[in-house]
């Protein structure tokens, strides 16, 4: 997964799309399953990272999302975005 991760991150940066809006997408592919399993957690690491970012739109469907999710899951998707952001 982490693979699939940078490989998107990285064609979304070099294609001039906004980083915030590159995340935002990522998080979408996971909640959607476009290309991949659907993967909640991921969906919504992703997310909170995009509004970390600055992405209004990623922040109104994190919160969509988490009202869906587990507190077991949402705990792990907040750990790994938090995570992800202290080693980038």
């Amino acid at each position: 997964m982490a693979r699939f991760d940078l490989q998107n991150f990285t064609y979304a940066t070099i294609a001039g799309e906004n980083r915030a809006e590159a995340f935002c997408n990522m998080g979408l592919m996971y909640a959607t399953g476009r290309g991949c399993d659907i993967d909640v957690v991921a969906a919504h690491k992703w997310l909170n990272i995009a509004a970390i970012k600055g992405s209004e739109r990623a922040a109104e469907l994190r919160a969509e999302l988490a009202a869906t999710m587990s507190k077991g899951d949402l705990a792990i998707a907040l750990r790994s975005a938090r995570e992800w952001m202290t080693v980038h």
